[in-house]
């Protein structure tokens, strides 16, 4: 299993998610202004996390997304395999068959740490890693309700005078009355 800051930010969204969806649907631009994370890169990580089930999108005014079927029993193994692939599919390269002929003597070492590792992130929950931050005193703040389509207010037209806007305007309104 690979560990990047593409995991690391994902699991940080993932958070900010559970925290905020009380509300509804989490749009992904208050994801990324409270979380300072690019707009365009969080949309790539919740393409895969949709894909792969872990959240699921409301589309339309209002919309956003929420966590998927599995709910808040999601572990950080989940997140990571959903970003960043299986172990199995992030090592093949062409000539795979060499390298496991040529396999270093360490491997066996190298694949029970990561089986290890893979372990002890489906130990730990979303709801857990929540539940930590709530502790910490992280408060969610109240979203405002979005007022788009239906719901949105009247916009105020401006005034229309009818006075001149041009000196020839202005000229020719005098020429009129006289």
């Amino acid at each position: 299993m690979r560990l990047s800051t593409k995991g690391r930010f994902a699991v940080t969204a993932m958070i900010d998610l559970a925290l905020n969806q009380r509300t509804g649907p989490v749009p992904l631009s208050a994801i990324a202004q409270r979380q300072q994370i690019s707009l365009s890169y969080l949309e790539q990580m919740f393409s895969k996390l949709r894909q792969d089930g872990v959240v699921e999108s409301t589309r339309g005014p209002g919309g956003g997304y929420t966590l998927g079927h599995r709910g808040e029993s999601v572990t950080v193994a989940d997140i990571i395999i959903a970003i960043e692939g299986t172990a199995a599919s992030a090592g093949v390269a062409e000539g795979a068959e060499n390298q496991i002929a040529n396999r270093d003597m360490t491997q066996a070492l190298w694949d029970a740490l990561s089986s290890r590792l893979v372990d002890y992130m489906q130990s730990i929950t979303l709801r857990s890693l929540v539940a930590e931050q709530i502790a910490k005193g992280v408060a969610v703040q109240p979203r405002k309700p979005t007022r788009q389509g239906v719901f949105r207010k009247a916009k105020f037209e401006a005034v229309r005078t009818t006075a001149p806007n041009s000196i020839f305007a202005l000229g020719n309104s005098l020429l009129v009355k006289s």
